[in-house]
């Protein structure tokens, strides 16, 4: 949902959200340029809005086909033997083209370069993500390694670490990683939006850990995020690559870096703060905030529907969105569902072993 709801409006700042719309987005809406949408640049050739998702449920959904596939945890090598294949040699509809087309012809450059690197290149599938611009490309996707592993961040952040290793580098993996800690944490009984940044403040590293700092001091001192898009904006920044100007990156913007974050991950836990965990007010506060507000909205969505589940989702906007995009919304969710059971099992299965052999081992004292 958060996804779909960004996707017109992304790339642009508050102020033109609002002088566009006559306020602030409170659901789906049309193209930015209107019925021009075909021939306006930057936009064209995609029709963003109307419910249509974008790059960022089509690599959701591929992500849990692959779980669907291997029935088990993930790694880098799940990424080149069934993600790449996915991708470029099976046409879907993508709403945004409104045509059947290979998924690979739609995702952004920096979710190419998989593609690249793993099919034709050939490279190690734990190294692929070196030399990619470092953005929220893996992050953005990465809500499905939280479900399987689901109130276990520390399983959730190493596995997503491992998958990513084969889409980005530096803070973008880290992103990844955090972003699928969150979501598990999420999952866990009796979470609230406070134990959710401090299970995302547990594993995050570097300039990562300290954008999520300063975004949730930000966002702690707001109810409304009408009044929060500016300091949040503030708050993240300092650790942010691209600049101001979201459409001119800085000539810095995207490099690897210790010192530094994507944006998207800070802001959508600032908003899950804001939104007290409400999922219509942390996606709206996450689309309204502008820039790459459409990955932004998929994680706090991702995040609000953690801690609450299908219920806290409107119904309206779940009937649009998968209409429009042609998509059947619940038939991943209930395959992840079944998977993410079936790895439990095996999980308690080989902890119970390891902890049978360990007692065993330990038992005379030695």
């Amino acid at each position: 949902m958060g996804d779909a709801l960004g996707g017109p409006v992304e790339g642009w700042t508050p102020e033109q959200i609002t002088e566009r719309h006559g306020g602030r987005v409170t659901g789906v809406v049309g193209p930015w340029y209107g019925d021009d949408w075909r021939t306006a640049r930057p936009i064209a050739p995609y029709h963003k809005g109307d419910g249509h998702v974008t790059d960022d449920t089509l690599m959701t959904h591929a992500l849990v086909r692959v779980y669907e596939t291997v029935r088990g945890h993930l790694d880098a090598y799940s990424v080149a033997d069934h993600l790449v294949p996915d991708l470029m040699s099976r046409p879907r509809w993508i709403p945004e083209l409104e045509a059947e087309a290979l998924p690979l012809q739609r995702i952004f450059l920096a979710e190419k370069w998989i593609v690249t690197r793993l099919h034709y290149g050939h490279a190690d599938p734990r190294e692929a993500g070196s030399g990619n611009v470092v953005n929220c490309g893996a992050a953005m996707y990465m809500a499905p390694v939280g479900l399987v592993n689901a109130a276990h961040p520390e399983a959730a952040y190493a596995e997503a670490l491992d998958v990513a290793g084969a889409h980005q580098s530096s803070y973008g993996r880290e992103a990844a990683g955090v972003l699928a800690a969150s979501v598990a944490a999420a999952c866990t009984p009796g979470a609230t939006p406070v134990s959710v940044v401090e299970a995302a403040l547990a594993v995050a590293k570097d300039g990562t850990r300290s954008a999520i700092e300063s975004v949730c001091e930000a966002a702690a001192h707001h109810s409304d995020f009408e009044s929060a898009l500016v300091p949040l904006r503030a708050a993240v920044a300092p650790f942010d690559t691209v600049g101001p100007h979201y459409r001119e990156p800085s000539l810095g913007a995207r490099r690897p870096s210790r010192l530094h974050s994507i944006e998207e991950l800070p802001i959508a836990l600032g908003m899950l703060l804001v939104g007290d965990g409400d999922y219509r007010r942390t996606v709206l506060g996450s689309v309204n905030y502008g820039r790459d507000c459409d990955s932004i909205a998929t994680m706090g969505g991702a995040l609000a529907g953690a801690l609450h589940g299908e219920q806290a989702i409107p119904s309206a906007w779940v009937k649009t969105v998968g209409e429009a995009s042609r998509l059947d919304l619940h038939a991943p969710a209930r395959a992840l569902a079944e998977v993410a059971r079936e790895i439990f099992v095996r999980d308690t299965a080989e902890r119970r072993a390891h902890e049978a052999a360990f007692a065993e081992l330990v038992g005379d004292g030695r």
